[in-house]
């Protein structure tokens, strides 16, 4: 069974969108590129099978009673199940309330009065609070720093010389775990002491416990009284000065806060390796987002497309005509200068550079709130266009403009070869960033830039800090992986006989072919497709059995422009990377042992993303241009059976009540086919009964591993 890789962050009913919001940024910092952190709504919590592939589940501050109304009886029964199978749960501030046996807030106050016994009850015994007077759920008043004081023996190894005994923490409204330091024999132990009295009536006023993990039969429970989750970096006071709810001394709080940032992230690492899960144990900051590069193969290739964005910036803003506002972000055209010692994205991050990345001004220059963690829609992003050269790896330390371009015109002739028709164009302008937020984002949200490219036109990253999957899932995206965009315009006439389901079954032949043709051993690697669009690659580590982990990933959107389907088609493979998964090169490190015995001294070459990535341009762009003339043939039928795992598969239409084999996609739309077999018996020798499904594709209902497509869970 596959390593579980998500992260899931209740962002439903009760949730606090602020809390919501540090939340997902202070985990995807400290838990990436391990696992993907991705926020999660009731509806699915409650309808979707999320159990199998989360390793945490999170609820953060907010309103207790919001979360029960949502939750209680069914939803909190799956989560309950879900920790003690195995899997973990961590509480901040109102979700440490909601999982502790009894929730005691505010007794007596009429106003803000929540008393009563919970349904999860991981920490088995009464959270009360709140621990300190003043709070109010419209506006700040109840906060202020709450100084926590932290054990020897939770820091173990982690802790350093410098660090302070006591730490700061973001509080407000948060209760006391009353008693826990008795309840050792119930498998509860306690992390931090608030460091002051408290307000509440407990057996003893001084240092209260505000921090517990739990064991809870087989999993496991984190719950925080404040909010550690909470970083300086990601909090700004300047923001609330002018506002009134506030609590006289905000700015204080934030600084003293943001004073003890690595610290307290370095406690978080502590209690999160407590549940079991895997953290970076270095200092984490989160990469500054890069400015892209243009380029082309040729000068002339680029020529209309460089002059149609010059022509969107002249005359917008005044004193500047390089600024185009193109949809979801505004970009800046530049001329290339002497490269910096780094690529950030100018001055107006590199002000706040000592903060992990992430910037707390308003540098957007259009008002309204500042920028703040995973939030970088109104940074201006850079493209440096580079007329007559090609960037040199001083601009690009990581990714060579010229290596990628002569692996095209390789690739070209290698098609060439096999096809003396092919005249290949994709690729031919190309644009690379070191890190950007998504590059599927940054072209199909971006409609008056989108509308200047013709197909083929590509965008590349070495990493990505908001990289996209199907529906609301996260890819995540370290460095050593291959990310991609490219644009493809499929004329509205041909949405008939050329439907563009068919696009995503292209890219994955495509990246197959190009992984296996890559070198004379490369086509031994068991690198295989999950229906629709999925990579999967047989997890090396494991060795007593075959077992299947992703790899890579297609994604893509589509929009209408003037009688032209423009299709942003991104793909994503793990080529250098060991996390989260495994990778190619872990692959042919993994084959090559084998070949040579178990020797280690062999010897090998790493996959080139460069190269890689023409590779698979190339193999789409023939692949696709067969599609045009013919659509989506026999030959390329058996080319996508060739390398998936689903043919003669059984499977259960829990819908339908009957069994299934598996026979292909259908010719039209693309939809799985699937024949049923007759009731009784062996199902692997069963016999047709003539009757066949056409299915569409639901990731979240559809567990091939188990041989099942599930309809929802009602």
């Amino acid at each position: 069974m596959a390593r579980p890789l998500n992260v899931l962050v209740y962002s439903g009913a009760g949730a606090n969108a602020e809390s919501v919001r540090h939340t997902l940024a202070t985990l995807r910092l400290l838990l990436a590129p391990n696992y993907a952190v991705i926020a999660i709504a009731e509806s699915a919590l409650l309808k979707e099978p999320w159990e199998a592939s989360c390793a945490a589940i999170v609820f953060p501050g907010g309103r207790d009673l919001g979360f029960g109304r949502a939750l209680n009886g069914y939803g909190n029964e799956r989560i309950r199940n879900f920790v003690r199978n195995g899997g973990a749960y961590i509480g901040f501030c109102a979700g440490a309330y909601y999982a502790s046996g009894r929730c005691e807030f505010e007794a007596g106050n009429q106003e803000l009065e929540v008393v009563g016994a919970r349904e999860l009850g991981f920490f088995p015994g009464v959270c009360r609070g709140g621990a300190f007077k003043g709070f109010s759920y419209d506006n700040e008043n109840g906060a202020r720093v709450g100084w926590l004081d932290v054990g020897d023996e939770v820091w173990g190894v982690r802790k350093l010389p410098d660090f302070p005994n006591i730490i700061s923490s973001y509080y407000n409204g948060g209760g006391v775990f009353v008693n826990a330091d008795e309840m050792q024999a119930k498998g509860v132990e306690v992390l931090a002491h608030y460091d002051h009295d408290v307000d509440v009536d407990v057996p003893k006023k001084e240092y209260q416990p505000a921090a517990v993990y739990c064991r809870v039969e087989h999993g496991s429970a984190l719950l925080f009284g404040t909010h550690p989750e909470f970083c300086g970096f990601n909090m700004d006071g300047d923001r609330y000065k002018h506002a009134p709810w506030l609590a006289p001394g905000y700015n204080f709080i934030v600084d003293s806060v943001r004073e003890h940032d690595q610290v307290r992230l370095t406690f978080l690492k502590c209690c999160l390796s407590k549940l079991g899960l895997e953290v970076d144990p270095g200092k984490k900051t989160l990469p500054k987002l890069s400015e892209m590069h243009l380029s082309s193969l040729r000068p002339e290739h680029k020529a209309a497309l460089l002059s149609s964005w010059k022509q969107m910036a002249k005359g917008t803003y005044d004193g500047e005509s390089n600024l185009v506002e193109a949809g979801n972000d505004r970009f800046s055209l530049e001329e290339p200068t002497e490269p910096s010692n780094s690529l950030e994205l100018g001055d107006e991050v590199d002000e706040y550079s000592d903060n992990a990345g992430f910037s707390r001004a308003n540098t957007s220059g259009r008002g309204g709130t500042p920028d703040h963690a995973a939030d970088f829609d109104h940074l201006t992003k850079r493209i440096v266009y580079h007329e007559k050269t090609w960037p040199s790896d001083d601009h690009c330390p990581d990714f060579s403009h010229s290596k990628f371009f002569s692996a095209v015109e390789n690739a070209r002739l290698n098609e060439k070869l096999a096809n003396p028709r092919f005249n290949g164009s994709w690729g031919n302008v190309f644009m690379y960033g070191k890190v950007l937020t998504s590059t599927n984002s940054l072209l199909d949200k971006n409609p008056k830039l989108l509308s200047t490219m013709e197909s083929g036109f590509t965008l590349a990253a070495t990493s990505q800090l908001a990289g996209r999957g199907r529906g609301t899932n996260v890819w995540v995206a370290p460095p050593g992986s291959l990310l991609f965009s490219t644009v493809i315009n499929h004329p509205a006439a041909y949405a008939v006989s050329r439907p563009i389901v068919f696009i995503q079954y292209l890219a994955a032949i495509a990246i197959v072919q190009a992984i296996k043709s890559y070198n004379i051993e490369s086509h031994h690697l068991p690198v295989k497709l999950k229906w629709p669009n999925d990579i999967l690659a047989q997890d090396p580590a494991v060795t007593d059995r075959e077992a299947y982990v992703k790899i890579g990933g297609i994604l893509s959107t589509c929009s209408y422009e003037a009688g032209t389907y423009q299709i942003v088609l991104g793909i994503g493979v793990n080529v250098n990377n060991q996390r989260p998964t495994t990778s190619l090169d872990a692959l042919m490190r993994s084959h090559l042992a084998k070949k040579n015995d178990g020797l280690r001294n062999f010897k090998y070459e790493p996959f080139r993303i460069e190269d890689l990535l023409a590779r698979i341009l190339v193999r789409l762009e023939a692949l696709h241009t067969e599609f045009m003339a013919v659509g989506f043939s026999d030959e390329m039928h058996e080319a996508y059976y060739q390398h998936w795992l689903h043919t003669n598969q059984i499977v259960t239409l829990d819908a339908h009540d009957v069994m299934g084999r598996i026979v292909g996609i259908t010719s039209d739309w693309g939809m799985l086919k699937v024949e049923e077999l007759e009731k009784g018996g062996d199902p692997e020798t069963a016999r047709a009964t003539g009757r066949k499904w056409a299915l569409r594709s639901d990731e979240n209902s559809f567990d091939f591993w188990q041989g099942l497509i599930k309809s929802r869970i009602p």
